[in-house]
């Protein structure tokens, strides 16, 4: 498969315990089609290896690189899953001679294998055009079971993404072709933003957001004091759809928390309102897949960005296991 390279066992290093207290002792390292259907809980890792979508969007690249440090702080972290939950390394979908569109198009195929085995996907990036190839590929998944399921979008980030896609699509674009999509097959789009910076995104983008009645949350509303009037409006608008895709994109959090990101701000908000908001979004019940995008090494600092997005995948991990 020219856009997927198997999972890499050296990634997997730490303590050893022999007694699986660590998260590198218990993944296993399962090539994507030789993934059998779970018979139990089971979590499935998968990297894109892509920042084309942020060199078209003059970002700072290097978030090729992220699936695999992700992957490597996470094994690291102490393993509080139950031995009646499996989790697998499928590997990751990369991005040959710049064809961001290829990769894409092999990631939406990668979802929808995982989710057709019964997998959860949690998808690691790489730019934020992970989400449109994310999102087809649920899609996909939800319309070979023809029961007209719906998927509500939840971003946590500080950039609508939402710039039309008129030349190139790009890590800024992901969540306006989903509306393009969504119009042309006559279904609601149903997107949620939390964290929106009045800096970083232009008027034509808020304009944008209200013509595609675009749900958001601004990063100075998006604060632990008014984490009741939030709950509220996640709980409002995942009532109102059958399945949740989440995306946590890292360059919404302040800098503080994550430097290593492909356009960084001291602006942004704190991890701690992002996982007060995952305990009410896998309270739904309606957690189908997820995803973190912009980890970029080429800038972190001691690694922080790394365990930041490491430790969201460890709570969203065993939050869904214990579900």
């Amino acid at each position: 498969m020219k856009h997927y390279e198997p999972p890499k066992q050296d990634l997997w290093t730490g303590r050893i315990s022999n007694k699986w207290l660590y998260l590198h002792e218990k993944v296993h390292c399962t090539p994507l089609e030789e993934i059998a259907e779970a018979q139990k809980k089971s979590i499935a890792l998968l990297g894109y290896a892509c920042d084309e979508g942020v060199r078209r969007n003059q970002g700072r690249v290097g978030a090729v690189d992220g699936p695999g440090v992700i992957k490597s702080n996470f094994g690291k972290m102490p393993n509080h899953l139950g031995s009646n939950v499996l989790l697998h390394d499928v590997g990751s979908v990369v991005c040959v001679d710049g064809d961001m569109e290829a990769a894409q198009q092999a990631l939406s195929d990668a979802v929808t294998t995982l989710l057709e085995k019964k997998q959860f996907p949690i998808v690691l990036g790489g730019g934020h055009d992970v989400a449109y190839g994310h999102y087809r590929g649920i899609k996909n998944h939800l319309d070979a079971k023809k029961e007209g399921q719906t998927i509500g979008v939840i971003n946590f980030d500080a950039h609508f993404d939402l710039r039309k896609n008129t030349e190139q699509s790009n890590s800024g674009t992901p969540f306006y072709q989903i509306a393009k999509d969504c119009e042309k097959e006559g279904i609601d789009f149903n997107y949620l933003c939390l964290g929106i910076r009045k800096d970083a995104n232009d008027r034509t983008l808020f304009q944008t957001a209200r013509d595609l009645d675009v749900i958001y949350v601004m990063n100075d509303t998006f604060q632990i004091p008014l984490l009741e009037e939030i709950t509220t409006w996640i709980n409002a608008f995942a009532k109102n759809v059958d399945h949740i895709y989440l995306t946590i994109d890292l360059d919404g959090f302040s800098s503080a928390y994550a430097p290593g990101v492909s356009a960084a701000s001291p602006m942004g908000f704190s991890p701690y309102i992002v996982l007060e908001c995952l305990k009410t979004i896998i309270g739904s019940g309606k957690l189908i897949s997820m995803d973190i995008a912009e980890m970029n090494p080429k800038y972190d600092i001691d690694g922080q960005t790394a365990k930041l997005a490491a430790s969201l995948v460890h709570h969203v991990a065993h939050s869904i296991s214990n579900s």
